[in-house]
């Protein structure tokens, strides 16, 4: 269930080599990448998790609100991650020329699914 979500995502946004829903405790649930990929979404992601709690709390204790989505630009890659609830949020890795706003679309629209599968 969740792999095909994933992979819906990656394959409608434009420029998408990955997706991976994973726990804030770095713990993958699910993931889907393109085939022939050499880069490892999830270790990226798990490095990632420290820092998106480190955030989380900081959002908090400046009273800023919930944090919902971060987006990471490098030479190479885009890497969005959005929060789905408190304990999960996904990730989705497009190269740097890929479509960032129809990736960030389709992951605000599939984060419902996600969530409703998730529960």
């Amino acid at each position: 269930m969740f792999s095909d979500i994933l992979q819906r995502v990656v394959e409608e946004a434009g420029g998408g080599i990955g997706a991976v829903l994973m726990g804030y405790d770095g713990i993958a649930i699910d993931q889907f990448f393109q085939p022939g990929d050499e880069i490892d979404l999830q270790m990226v992601v798990v490095e990632y998790s420290n820092v998106l709690k480190e955030i989380r709390k900081t959002a908090e204790i400046l009273s800023l609100g919930e944090m919902e989505e971060i987006s990471i630009l490098t030479d190479r890659f885009i890497i969005v991650i959005r929060t789905l609830c408190d304990d999960y949020f996904f990730a989705l890795l497009l190269n740097r020329d890929g479509n960032f706003g129809k990736g960030r679309y389709l992951m605000t629209r599939e984060g419902a699914n996600l969530i409703e599968a998730l529960d």
